[in-house]
């Protein structure tokens, strides 16, 4: 039996002796949910299972975040396994919270009962790998009401919507040279998938100015802000067949009006617009089309137009050598059966920011019903939605980390160069812009 092998037995039995006690941990933090950059009460279960197994752990990274790290028996790469603390915004869920409309429609629940799993396993092993582990639970992979960081950020000392461009700004990821997160899929969906490609994502808020009239006596007084914000989304659903198949362009808007009354020419609307692409530089071009759209209505009926772009999720491009471990184990802990490989999703996720920087992988997971942030979305089978992941993620570590940190070394090598955390943090700030237009 070769080392690997056996060091993979040793961290199947723990994470199988403690399998309950995962599968409730699951349970209860789905029965607990809190929104981004909120987690506090779920923040701090999640770092007692660490502290439990001895680890010290680091609290308030990103406001939320929790960190802690596993030492082998020498140097090595690192290789961090990643939860996520947040829950949607679903008021009207079965489970969610009465007081925050919270709810854990997107299983991120299951993910940190994984990676405390995965945990215990290692620990059994981690004296004979070459490396280190980080166990890492990140806020905030949920946007939220993106709207608020456009004037000013809603929580102190937060820049971004999100939690991993968050973490990556703080230099919580500065030891870290690979990343892993097992992601509990659709109802319906395959057991488990790996090599998934998804959205990045930007959102375009335009504020048309206008002004008031009487809309019956004098309406060629006012200039109206609502005919405008119409004007610029009928522009900008004449573009959606300019941009590319390749590109998977998707863009989604809100159109809503002042509070004035009827009888007034409204002088104030807002447009915002999702614009969501599978590459970097179709997300650019959608954000360019959203801003001559507003410009556009903003022309037509002599409005002025306020627009900003901020920036959510940069897509994510998964690495090959990287989801060749995490699915060659997995086959071996759930079987090849019914498993799939390399779709691309038009959801999004800040793994992808992650992605820029380091070599990730991003599987899918069984074990829920329901539709990604739905009502009826809701982890029923821990089992394969936090043990399995336990498993394979504990198998890939292993794998990764074992004689001498060849898997590790050879992922890294196969990957190439990313951006450095200055340059990942320099472009999500050029993305993100603020401008005022009216024709002069």
């Amino acid at each position: 039996m070769s080392t690997a092998a056996r060091l993979k037995e040793h961290a199947c039995a723990a994470i199988e002796r403690n399998a309950a006690e995962i599968e409730a941990f699951s349970e209860d933090v789905m029965r607990h949910p809190e929104l981004g950059f909120a987690e506090f009460a779920t923040a701090a279960r999640f770092g007692a299972r660490l502290d439990r197994l001895g680890l010290p752990v680091r609290t308030g990274l990103a406001r939320t975040g929790v960190k802690a790290v596993m030492r082998g028996r020498g140097p090595g790469p690192c290789v961090a396994l990643i939860g996520e603390l947040d829950a949607v915004s679903l008021p009207a869920h079965p489970l969610a919270d009465p007081a925050t409309g919270a709810a854990h429609a997107c299983g991120h629940n299951a993910q940190l009962a994984s990676v405390a799993g995965a945990a215990l396993g290692l620990s059994e092993v981690m004296s004979e790998l070459d490396g280190t582990v980080v166990l890492l639970a990140a806020p905030a992979e949920e946007m939220g009401d993106a709207g608020r960081y456009f004037d000013t950020a809603p929580h102190e000392g937060v820049e971004f919507p999100v939690g991993k461009a968050e973490l990556l700004r703080v230099g919580a990821f500065d030891d870290v040279d690979m990343a892993l997160l097992v992601h509990s899929g659709r109802g319906g969906g395959p057991r488990f998938s790996v090599g998934d490609s998804l959205n990045g994502a930007a959102v375009v808020r335009a504020r048309f100015h206008g002004r008031s009239a009487h809309a019956g006596s004098s309406p060629w007084l006012g200039v109206n802000a609502l005919k405008a914000a119409t004007t610029a989304a009928h522009a900008l659903d004449a573009q959606r067949e300019t941009f590319p198949d390749d590109h998977d362009v998707r863009l989604n808007y809100l159109l809503s009006g002042d509070d004035g009354t009827l009888g007034s020419v409204p002088a104030v609307a807002t447009l915002q617009v999702m614009a969501r692409s599978r590459c970097t530089d179709g997300l650019r071009g959608a954000v360019a089309a959203v801003t001559r759209a507003a410009r556009a209505g903003a022309l037509a009926l002599g409005a002025r137009v306020e627009i900003d772009t901020l920036l959510g999720y940069l897509p994510l491009t998964s690495a090959p050598a990287l989801d060749d471990i995490v699915e060659r184990n997995a086959h071996r802990v759930v079987g090849a059966t019914g498993a799939t490989r390399g779709r691309h999703l038009g959801a999004c996720t800040d793994m992808g920011d992650l992605g820029h920087v380091m070599p990730v992988s991003h599987p899918y997971s069984g074990g829920a019903v329901g539709g990604h942030h739905s009502v009826d979305y809701r982890v029923e089978d821990h089992r394969a939605a936090a043990v399995e992941p336990a498993r394979y993620l504990a198998d890939t570590v292993i794998d990764l980390l074992a004689d001498g940190a060849f898997g590790a070394r050879r992922v890294l090598r196969e990957a190439g160069p990313r951006m450095s955390v200055p340059e990942y943090l320099a472009l999500r700030r050029a993305m993100s812009n603020h401008e005022i237009w009216e024709d002069a």
